[in-house]
């Protein structure tokens, strides 16, 4: 197991905006940071970093945490993985405690197994490309001859798999990977009855696709010869950690450009990606042939809102790109369209011209979805008054895709003077295509709700328990503000100092409280233990530790989404007092409040007593002087918040 000097180690080492910042885009908000959520398919960015106190939070989904518990949210790594991943990019040496159990290594061999095949699988690529003869003759030369140099080729991690119908099956068998692992992983094929199986990729230059934080998923493989019938490029199958409609080849490489440039590139292919990048275009990622879906545009939403989408020039492929066009537009994402000159491929292009004069050339030739497909469908209706009927159509259908109001009156404004249709009747189209969307919608609805059996739908009157949310505001105060010492007075009047903790496990004890919550319960155990170690365990603590709902809540508790502006003291000279002046009252009045459950539950218990018809006159006379000094002492607390009962 992983020391604890090591993990504390990391955790002084990692800074959360670091980390965050390499698969979402951030932005200055105050004195914390913000960007849209990758956890849900939001708008209006809610996905805020705070650097100085090194958590986030995403109060569209409601998760919260550290480095830690992000990588384990969004990169699906367990506590160990993800501390590994950041001992790595932050270079720290990994030391560890004693053996782990044998549950232990199989757990972390169900877990890892896919991920490990594929990276020796890549690793194995490479060192065929690089240290063999047929390597070196067939797989490098071709990556030469096709002008890439040996910075780019490791950049991408690029690879060869040998002619030998078994050479990679037979090295992981070495190596002691089992046939279940290999067929899972797709690398080999087992015909029934065979007991040996064969390399999928056999006698092809290979390509690893990356996830976006640049761990292996699967391959793609290009074969070289022109005398056999097998297809020309070859894509690992589906499996656990590889789905080809998810990832975008080159997205790890890019995704810092995109960030700083705050603008994608797609292409179609391997090679588009990767001639662009040795051309000093980075920002650019492939949806590797396949057609571009809602997962894949979702990626690219996560670094920028701008896509310029490259295309070759070929008719038949650029019609079929329209219903990409629509998804992305359905994304809110800003589209962009460039075509290339004729007999002219991102590739190709890239290889003749520095990154200078490709800038350039994109930067003058982009156009908006609209001219483009205008031009597109112009060029095949001619002066045919129908086909120009239906080209209208169709880019208003295109328009009524996009969700922002405002966006799809600026692309009516233009699509009117490109195609001298009236703005009048392009809106009335417009309001058409919206009502059949909507009645598509419905209907579609309607459909899925005839297929289900019926059932009956409770509504569940939704209540807030007003001792949940003092008992919520008392460990905020310990998250928050325990090491912070306060100013108190007990009943007599007399002033003392003491710290959050100290007062809340004080009165606690004093006055036997506890909480209803078990997790609140536990928390407070941890704070007492702490406490007993001359410990002030506050969020700091809590963020830290491997528990993901105390981590969740100590995020949670710790996190300011709203900062106060400088300018209400530079501008307008008016100075804010700091929360932290008024934690004193805050935690008197919050015991206060807790304390009166309490005394709500007693007098409940004793007039549950008093309607004992056996009640002896004595006995039921303790109790009703009991519920009147429990009542006025609820009057009294009461007074002191300023609350008329």
């Amino acid at each position: 197991m992983i020391s604890r000097q090591t993990i504390d180690a990391i955790f002084s080492a990692a800074r959360v905006e670091e980390v965050i910042g390499d698969f979402v885009s951030l932005k200055r908000s105050g004195s914390n940071l913000k960007g849209l959520s990758p956890f849900t398919d939001e708008k209006t960015p809610s996905f805020m970093v705070s650097p100085a106190k090194q958590i986030w939070k995403d109060f569209s989904s409601g998760k919260g945490g550290n480095a830690v518990t992000f990588l384990m949210e969004h990169e699906q790594f367990s506590y160990p993985e993800a501390l590994r991943w950041l001992a790595k990019r932050y270079g720290i040496e990994i030391q560890e405690d004693g053996e782990q159990t044998d549950e232990q290594k199989e757990e972390m061999k169900l877990r890892e197994s896919l991920y490990i095949i594929t990276e020796f699988a890549k690793k194995y690529f490479e060192e065929q490309l690089h240290e063999t003869e047929e390597g070196k003759n067939i797989g490098l030369a071709y990556f030469k001859e096709r002008g890439f140099n040996q910075s780019t080729i490791e950049k991408f991690e690029l690879g060869y798999s040998p002619a030998k119908r078994t050479a990679f099956t037979e090295a992981a068998e070495k190596k002691g990977y089992g046939k279940s692992l290999l067929e899972a992983s797709g690398l080999s094929i087992y015909r029934e009855g065979e007991t040996t199986g064969y390399d999928r990729f056999r006698e092809r230059v290979i390509f690893p696709i990356h996830s976006f934080s640049g761990r292996p998923l699967g391959f793609g493989g290009r074969i070289l010869r022109n005398d056999v019938k097998a297809a020309k490029y070859l894509n690992s199958p589906e499996s656990e950690i590889y789905h080809k409609s998810k990832i975008l080849y080159g997205i790890f490489q890019s995704k810092q450009a995109i960030l700083k440039q705050n603008e994608c590139l797609l292409v179609e292919g391997y090679m588009d990606v990767i001639s662009l990048h040795q051309a000093g275009i980075e920002n650019v990622v492939a949806s590797s042939g396949t057609a571009l879906t809602v997962d894949q545009i979702r990626l690219i939403k996560r670094l920028t809102p701008n896509v310029t989408i490259l295309y070759d020039g070929d008719a038949a492929g650029i019609n079929a790109s329209f219903r990409g066009i629509d998804l992305i537009l359905e994304q809110e994402l800003n589209v962009k369209v460039l075509l290339f000159p004729n007999g002219e491929d991102p590739d190709s292009f890239a290889q003749k011209h520095s990154s200078e004069e490709i800038e350039e050339y994109i930067k003058e030739n982009s156009t908006d979805f609209i001219r483009f497909k205008a031009n597109v469908l112009l060029e095949d209706a001619k002066d045919d008054p129908v086909k120009k009927a239906e080209l209208v159509r169709d880019i208003i259908n295109s328009i009524s895709l996009i969700p922002n109001i405002v966006q799809r009156e600026l692309y009516v404004q233009e699509a009117s003077k490109l195609l001298e249709v009236r703005e009048e009747v392009l809106f009335k189209e417009l309001a058409q295509s919206l009502q059949r969307r909507r009645k598509e919608f419905v209907d579609r609805k309607k459909a899925e709700t005839e297929t289900r059996p019926m059932e009956v739908v409770k509504t569940e009157k939704i209540e807030i328990n007003p001792r949940e949310v003092v008992e919520a505001d008392l460990i905020r105060l310990i998250m928050q503000y325990g090491d912070l010492v306060v100013d108190l007075s007990d009943a007599e009047g007399n002033a003392y100092q003491t710290t959050v903790i100290e007062e809340i496990i004080n009165q606690f004890d004093v006055n036997d409280l506890d909480f209803q919550n078990e997790l609140y319960k536990n928390i407070l155990e941890d704070v007492k233990l702490g406490f007993e170690a001359e410990e002030l365990r506050t969020g700091d603590f809590f963020v830290k530790m491997f528990d993901a709902q105390k981590t969740e809540i100590a995020s949670e508790a710790m996190f300011e989404k709203y900062s106060l502006s400088p300018n209400w003291k530079d501008k307008l000279n008016i100075f804010i007092k700091p929360k932290e002046n008024n934690i004193s009252k805050e935690i008197f009045d919050v015991i206060l409040r807790f304390k009166t459950f309490y005394l709500d539950d007693e007098i409940k218990k004793c007039s549950e007593f008093l309607k004992d018809e056996e009640l002896s006159g004595d006995a039921r006379q303790d109790q009703i002087e009991k519920v009147m000094t429990l009542t006025r002492t609820r009057s009294q607390i009461f007074s002191k918040l300023n609350r008329v009962l």
